[in-house]
């Protein structure tokens, strides 16, 4: 469906020109009409039902449910050996499962094949750490993996697009770490896929190169693709993901939208404050109330005050923390 859909949209483009407008009438018209329909409508790029995976007596994914929408960015986050990876590693094609449902661009990912060749031309994949040959310049390397691809984007605009331009004929062995990780991104999107899964894509990043990085994801969620992430990064998530999923000793915990995980929204204001040398804190879901009471207590500011509410790496400890206590 997915790829009858692109095709779709490339007939549209052409149709266009043949056509010369939006007529109605016209088949660019309907064209137009059926694009617009395809993306009020929430399509899901990835289907997973009761996935189970053990290792010898092992249950490393027990029984994971999993719906994500086309272009929509995903994070998935858990501790070392929550199950996390060997799940992306299902979806990606390089792990087979012990039982379960999964679809991804309505594709079970297990198959072999004609069928696998094709799906593999519609993912990119950014792995954690990756080895290629760093003799080459950036925009040689680009180019030469564009040529495994049947739809590939052009290398130099990719290169351009990774803020790579001014480094296209440097070697990439002589780039940084920040630009590295940049070209990684730059191998993953070379063949235009519809489906991006990002590895823990900016350890060992500084923060100034970790927010340039977000920018370039944000605007490959733009352009239509897919991210799956996984990161430590409890700020990236919160940052990049329209919703997260928790995963613990292979079960999913809980998937909702950073804002929301745990009832984070709704959860009691931290209002703290300094008197008589001593620091004092009250939670509670009125904390202008409670500054409008210290104001009356205090001349002047109240000293040292902060109002903070539960962070979303505070929710995500808690619900890890309350998971291993259920499991012992």
């Amino acid at each position: 469906m997915l790829h009858q859909i692109r095709l779709i949209r490339d007939l549209h483009s052409s149709a266009f020109d043949l056509w010369g407008g939006y007529g109605e009438g016209s088949p660019s018209y309907l064209f137009a009409f059926f694009d617009s329909a395809w993306q009020d409508e929430d399509v899901s790029v990835i289907e997973v039902r009761n996935l189970h995976k053990t290792y010898d007596r092992l249950e490393a994914v027990d029984g994971i449910d999993l719906s994500i929408d086309q272009g929509e960015i995903f994070a998935i986050l858990g501790p070392n050996g929550a199950g996390k990876t060997t799940t992306v590693e299902i979806l990606e094609g390089f792990r087979t499962r012990n039982s379960g449902e999964v679809r991804v661009l309505d594709f079970d990912p297990q198959f072999k094949g004609k069928g696998a060749r094709e799906f593999r031309d519609r993912i990119g994949i950014v792995l954690q750490s990756t080895s290629d040959a760093g003799d080459l310049t950036v925009y040689e390397t680009i180019h030469h993996f564009s040529g495994y691809y049947s739809n590939p984007r052009n290398p130099l605009e990719v290169v351009e697009s990774i803020g790579l331009g001014e480094k296209k004929r440097a070697l990439v062995h002589t780039l940084s770490g920040g630009q590295r990780r940049r070209l990684d991104v730059g191998l993953g999107i070379v063949g235009n896929p519809e489906l991006l899964f990002l590895d823990e894509p900016t350890t060992g990043f500084d923060p100034e190169a970790r927010r340039d990085f977000w920018e370039l994801i944000r605007g490959l969620r733009e352009l239509g693709t897919t991210i799956v992430l996984t990161t430590h990064y409890l700020e990236e998530a919160e940052a990049l993901a329209d919703r997260v999923a928790v995963i613990n000793r292979g079960k999913i915990l809980e998937i909702d939208t950073p804002a929301n995980l745990g009832d984070r929204s709704t959860s009691l204001a931290r209002v703290h404050w300094e008197s008589a040398g001593k620091m004092n804190e009250q939670f509670t879901d009125k904390p202008t109330e409670v500054v409008a009471k210290l104001m009356k207590e205090f001349t002047g500011e109240i000293p040292k005050l902060a109002v903070s509410r539960a962070t979303l790496e505070d929710v995500y400890l808690q619900m890890i923390n309350d998971s291993d206590g259920e499991s012992t």
